[in-house]
């Protein structure tokens, strides 16, 4: 992974998700053993890295890794996050600041039971302003043997740029997927790629959406704590909420037909269209029970021909002009 000592696969393993259903951005209840043997499946295909966050249930997604690598036994690499903090209502709040840093790092290393954490994220780079004073904070904890790799999360290239002045940028982990294109327009890939940075990007199945598992019936379906019910406003959730829900379920009926050609599935789909650019080190995939990793790990092995990116292609287009048009109404 760029100038890393770090060999990683294409995939990662995401665990958003298994953070449970109890603070602001959960997926709904989620059982214990089922995120570990989730966990354990996606090693078990190959995989050899997971990322988690402080902030994914404040701290459950953590200790449920902990739990799934002292079954697994075996070496895996670990990343993490910090800079999101619980508000009252246990909502996140984006803060970084050295102080609060330093406390996260050791509560994180606690809670995943290792020595030293393999990459070490700033999760938001908010306020604009603590940027230096928190990129600093990792390389001091880089320094101490807390953590081997300093790396961002959500930053902007400018944003990474003033980083690299005080030292490397191991990596980036920005939202990406055919839905969600910002990086190709805003610099962060050419960034990454001038400066032998890894991409590791997230949500390639925009968060569930481009799984081909989701329907009027499921959309009814989702738990009310689930952050893609309770936040219509969110530009991910605002796809499952009218007056742009009729024009994502035509998408999703196209790429269906698109991957089905070839034998695969949606998911499977816009997992490989992300993994098509060069330029992304890996791609993050979260799970929350049993066969939902094995089947998109094969994308891995999917190389997209001329005729389906073009499909693709077209697909996406369609969708934009529609939901441009519903956006005036």
């Amino acid at each position: 992974m760029g100038k890393t000592d770090l060999h990683i696969t294409p995939l990662g393993i995401g665990t958003w998700a298994i953070g449970g259903g109890d603070w602001g951005m959960g997926w709904g209840p989620q059982d214990e053993r089922d995120s570990i043997k989730a966990i354990l499946e996606g090693l078990e295909s190959g995989i050899n890295w997971i990322d988690t966050a402080h902030a994914y249930g404040f701290g459950v997604a953590e200790e449920v890794v902990a739990k799934a690598l002292r079954e697994w036994k075996e070496p895996v690499v670990v990343a993490t996050k910090c800079g999101v903090l619980p508000d009252e209502k246990r909502f996140p709040r984006r803060y970084i600041s050295r102080g609060t840093i330093l406390e996260e790092v050791e509560g994180s290393l606690r809670r995943l039971g290792v020595e030293v954490i393999d990459l070490y994220q700033l999760h938001w780079p908010e306020p604009d302003s603590m940027v230096e004073e928190a990129w600093q904070t990792l390389l001091d904890l880089q320094k101490q043997g807390k953590i081997r790799w300093p790396a961002v999360s959500n930053f902007s290239a400018g944003q990474m740029e003033r980083a690299q002045r005080l030292g490397p940028v191991a990596s980036l982990q920005p939202r990406y997927s055919l839905l969600n294109r910002q990086i190709e327009t805003s610099g962060q890939m050419a960034w990454c790629a001038a400066h032998d940075c890894g991409l590791l990007v997230y949500s390639p199945m925009e968060s569930g959406l481009l799984t081909g598992k989701v329907t009027e019936a499921w959309i009814a379906a989702l738990p009310p704590n689930d952050w893609r019910r309770h936040k219509p406003d969110h530009p991910v959730a605002a796809l499952l909420h009218p007056p742009r829900k009729p024009h994502f379920l035509r998408l999703v009926a196209r790429l269906q037909s698109i991957a089905q050609e070839s034998g695969h599935s949606v998911g499977q789909l816009a997992t490989a269209w992300v993994l098509a650019r060069h330029e992304v080190t890996s791609a993050i995939v979260g799970a929350r029970r049993s066969g939902q990793i094995t089947e998109i790990a094969a994308a891995a092995e999917w190389r997209l021909g001329r005729a389906e990116l073009q499909s693709i292609e077209e697909a996406h287009s369609e969708f934009l002009r529609a939901t441009a048009t519903c956006a005036q109404q």
